[in-house]
């Protein structure tokens, strides 16, 4: 649950952060009309990949997910008359890849620690 909250987060943030930067104001109704097709892809990646199975591995959890929304909600923005642009391309799929792995990339890193101390005889609350 936590998992895909974070993955609906980080689209959302990166729908407001373009949306701002183009002046084309964030609202809730713009940023729902912007984000709906990467969303949308998202869990699709998530039904493919069995992402509930194993939500912070690299493979099949973000690469699936990543895949979704980005060539999916690419697909689905044109279709429904949004634009694609290649720079646009560009940087909805390197931001999508940096936050979609990157969440991922920390809290893996964050277990291994934990998981570390506690089998060395140390104490995982450190």
């Amino acid at each position: 649950m936590a998992a895909g909250l974070l993955d609906a987060l980080a689209i959302v943030v990166f729908v407001t952060i373009g949306r701002s930067s183009h002046e084309e104001g964030v609202t809730v109704a713009g940023v729902a009309e912007t984000a709906w097709p990467f969303l949308v892809g998202a869990v699709v990646g998530w039904l493919v990949g069995r992402v509930w199975r194993r939500p912070v591995s690299l493979v099949p959890g973000a690469l699936t997910v990543w895949a979704g929304a980005f060539v999916l909600g690419m697909a689905l923005r044109a279709v429904s008359g949004q634009g694609i642009a290649v720079s646009f391309m560009i940087v909805a799929c390197s931001f999508l890849a940096a936050t979609l792995f990157g969440w991922r990339l920390v809290t893996a890193a964050i277990i291994s620690r934990q998981q570390r101390r506690a089998g060395a005889g140390g104490h995982a609350a450190d």
